[in-house]
């Protein structure tokens, strides 16, 4: 009787540790499932946000490109306002007028990102620039301009019209 309480006892710890065996593998599995979506969910949410990112650029890139186009459209208006404004007049208050437009017509550029391309005492960069003719001046260094005949402006990163300059030696 006590063997065979004995072989029983040590039945039952052979089932319980095959118990226990089978129940650590299944931990194993389950810690190696778990790792394996916590690695995909990691890579999906670093595509999602990367994905942002690009899709904020391409907004932002459109939203210029866009913006370029019309007021591509507007710089010749810009000019003759730049140009109405030199013209001789002794109606000051005509001038006046020409001038707060002016400015308020440059305050609307501005406040969309349109900067104006610096050139007169600047070194011709053909990027920003466009050249219509050469002059030789010992007072300005090589490739300097000279005169700037249109302005040019930039949007960001972007010209949306170079400026025509005469450039020096």
């Amino acid at each position: 009787m006590a063997e065979e309480k004995k072989d029983l006892k040590q039945e039952e710890n052979s089932k319980n540790a095959d118990e226990i065996i089978e129940l650590k593998k299944q931990i194993d599995s389950q810690k190696i499932q778990i790792e394996e979506t916590e690695d995909r969910l990691k890579r999906v949410a670093a595509e999602f946000d990367n994905y942002k990112k690009r899709n904020a650029k391409e907004r932002e890139m459109l939203r210029d490109s866009l913006l370029s186009d019309i007021i591509v459209g507007f710089l010749p208006v810009l000019d003759n306002l730049e140009k109405a404004l030199q013209a001789q007049t002794e109606d000051e208050s005509y001038k006046q007028g020409i001038e707060l437009v002016l400015k308020q017509f440059k305050d609307v550029l501005t406040a969309n990102g349109v900067k104006e391309i610096e050139s007169v005492g600047q070194t011709f960069d053909p990027e920003l620039h466009e050249a219509v003719s050469s002059v030789v001046d010992e007072n300005l260094g090589e490739k300097e301009i000279k005169e700037e005949y249109r302005k040019g402006y930039i949007i960001g990163n972007k010209v949306i019209r170079h400026s025509i300059v005469v450039v020096a030696n």
